[in-house]
């Protein structure tokens, strides 16, 4: 009697499940179908057939020849994921540096103008890329750096965001720990190696995997700073596909969508312990 209580409520998340997967689904199941079976389903949409839109799950004639083309004949696709790969991995190490020392120093000591200093922080994170957009552009064109790849990976380095999330980490670590490696005579530095960094990997990891979802989809920044096409990473890849090649442009979706399903596997165990960490307290 008891779990009938809880019918309605499966039922409803069943639900809701199945539509946030549904897209997924239909996204790679049309990666498997002809030009010619995509232009009868979604034609319409593209303005290139008068029938009904007939938006289909399980393909007909289901083919692997989209596969081959995107990974065998498309030269430009893979230019532009190694682009993303040295952008977006160029991003992650310089936060792990910069963002990890500078969420110590925030959580650790109180210093004159800590908080004004914080509260810009979170004024930053919370601004949209437009809004600094012109600003960036001006300082990154008198350090020439436009149409270079450390356009897009200094501003992502200097990011708010991760020293935000770190902050939190850091600070939940209780003081007695460092008090007790500071009787055993470990320093500032050894605190911030032995200590800070592997009690506080839930929260380096989180926010790394956050920013890497960004970064790996992001398409304002390499838009404005960027303008060499051998430069351009693979999320704008999509947008250059022509409607002839609609079956590629699923096939790219999915191998687009792969590393970041992977680093959310890899993470979910970060993430869960993060959020347990944001709760010691002292």
């Amino acid at each position: 009697m008891r779990h009938k209580k809880f019918i309605p409520i499966y039922l409803i998340l069943g639900s809701v499940g199945i539509i946030m997967v549904l897209p997924v689904l239909m996204m790679l199941c049309n990666s498997i179908m002809g030009v010619q079976e995509l232009k009868e389903a979604y034609g319409v949409v593209l303005g290139e057939g008068d029938k009904r839109l007939s938006a289909r799950l399980i393909p007909v004639y289901p083919t692997l020849m989209p596969y081959v083309e995107l990974l065998l004949d498309s030269p430009d696709f893979f230019v532009m994921f190694w682009n993303s790969v040295k952008q977006v991995f160029s991003v992650m190490l310089g936060q792990t540096a910069v963002g990890t020392m500078a969420a110590w120093a925030f959580a650790r000591y109180e210093f004159r103008g800590r908080k004004p200093l914080f509260l810009l922080y979170m004024i930053l994170m919370v601004m949209p890329f437009q809004v600094t957009m012109v600003s960036s552009y001006l300082v990154l064109s008198k350090l020439f750096l436009l149409d270079t790849h450390l356009a897009v990976i200094l501003p992502g380095i200097f990011s708010t965001f991760p020293v935000f999330i770190m902050e939190k980490f850091f600070r939940a670590i209780p003081r007695e720990v460092f008090e007790a490696a500071k009787v055993d005579g470990a320093g500032e530095v050894m605190s911030f190696l032995r200590i800070g960094i592997p009690l506080g990997s839930p929260g380096i990891i989180s926010s790394l995997i956050l920013n890497f979802l960004e970064y790996w989809n992001g398409m304002e920044a390499p838009k404005t700073f960027l303008k060499t096409k051998s430069k351009l990473p693979l999320s704008l890849y999509l947008p250059e596909i022509t409607t002839a090649q609609m079956s590629v442009s699923f096939v790219a979706s999915v191998v687009m969508m792969l590393p970041a399903i992977l680093g959310f596997l890899w993470g979910r165990n970060y993430l869960q312990k993060g959020i347990e960490a944001s709760g010691l307290k002292e």
